[in-house]
């Protein structure tokens, strides 16, 4: 495997750890950590395999796009709508639930308590803005050094943690918040938006895409056994929406570098949507990639609007269950419509299309009404 490769992987990696794993383990503590552990298996393989097929879409088309410029291409213009509102709901969803838990990470880790966590997000987000102007070359430089660094505080903290770990808080169930867990996890494993970035980056050697997104999905989906594993085992019940804030100041370190890759990432991707997609300037661009989420995080933080892990659930199956559906619809019409030939083909028919899209629908009305 190349340098191509593992920067190509550490992309996907950066972009679904962020957020979604420090809200994980409050989740699963109330619901039960092998309950929780199920959904993270069940739609973890679920989503490797639609972001498979997102990435033969990729390879099956000319051109720089983003999701709704594929929609379109493959859907027509009510497809790229559709995609547009998707994609647009879960990276703003996403990127506000990280000014909330960054700030929050970084005052617990550099005043002790949470008093000063608006400042912070907004320093947070100077930062964020200032590195999105050196495009993909930031990217990589953001998703080596960031992925590297998560998967180094995470081990560490297991290793920290391990004697402490509680077996019992471990063995917990609860069935009655079975279906607790399944708009956090969803959220934490989407990543549908980084694939078309992948597809740039690993230009010239895409016999490695299919690699590289399998990959990249299972680091992180180990990663999230790890933390889980650690936060639960230790405080139980007890740990709070965003995990990190219930250790101290060192363990916060954590969620201000996952956040960090995911912002990054997620707002790269919202850029090219813009730029490529729908042809707007540079100024508009900025304006909607920068100004909107720190708009958005100043209105929600002032009148207290809604949670973290609020934000994590909603935005994830309603972003993450259309943006599925609509991948899958496009892989088959791509499959009929391109006559470029990809470096791997997914198997699927309109029976698989069905069941899976079944699948984010009711998970979508069970995380919205139940």
């Amino acid at each position: 495997m190349n340098k191509k490769f593992w920067l190509t992987a550490f992309t996907l990696t950066g972009t679904m750890i962020g957020a979604g794993i420090l809200g994980l383990p409050y989740v699963f503590s109330k619901s039960g950590f092998l309950i929780g552990m199920f959904w993270i298996l069940f739609f973890g393989g679920i989503l490797i395999y639609v972001k498979l097929c997102m990435g033969e879409v990729t390879l099956r088309t000319k051109g720089i796009h983003q999701l709704p410029g594929y929609a379109k291409i493959y859907l027509g213009k009510n497809g790229k709508r559709i995609m547009f509102f998707s994609m647009v709901f879960g990276i703003y969803s996403a990127l506000l639930a990280y000014l909330i838990g960054e700030g929050q990470s970084l005052s617990k880790l550099f005043t002790g308590n949470l008093d000063y966590a608006i400042f912070f997000a907004v320093g947070f987000w100077v930062i964020m803005t200032l590195l999105l102007r050196e495009g993909l070359k930031g990217l990589k430089k953001v998703e080596a050094y960031g992925v590297l660094a998560i998967i180094f505080i995470v081990v560490g903290i297991f290793l920290w943690f391990a004697s402490e770990i509680h077996y019992e808080n471990l063995s917990y169930f609860n069935k009655e918040n079975f279906f607790l867990p399944l708009g956090v996890t969803l959220f934490a494993l989407l990543g549908f938006s980084s694939i078309p970035e992948l597809r740039r980056e690993i230009k010239g050697s895409e016999k490695l895409l299919r690699k590289a997104i399998i990959t990249g999905a299972l680091i992180s989906i180990v990663i999230y056994f790890i933390f889980t594993f650690s936060f639960v085992g230790v405080y139980g019940g007890s740990v709070g929406e965003v995990a990190t804030l219930s250790s101290g100041r060192f363990i916060s370190l954590l969620g201000a570098f996952t956040m960090l890759t995911s912002y990054f990432v997620l707002s790269f991707v919202l850029k090219d949507i813009f730029v490529f997609d729908l042809k707007k300037s540079k100024t508009i661009s900025f304006v909607f990639v920068s100004v909107v989420p720190l708009i958005l995080y100043l209105f929600v933080s002032f009148f207290k609007l809604a949670s973290f892990v609020s934000v994590l659930g909603i935005g994830g199956v309603i972003s993450g269950g259309l943006t599925g559906i609509m991948i899958l619809v496009m892989s088959m019409k791509a499959k009929k419509k391109s006559r470029l030939k990809p470096s791997y083909k997914m198997p699927l028919n309109w029976i698989t299309v069905f069941v899976l899209s079944l699948i984010f629908i009711i998970g979508c009305i069970i995380e919205i009404f139940l």
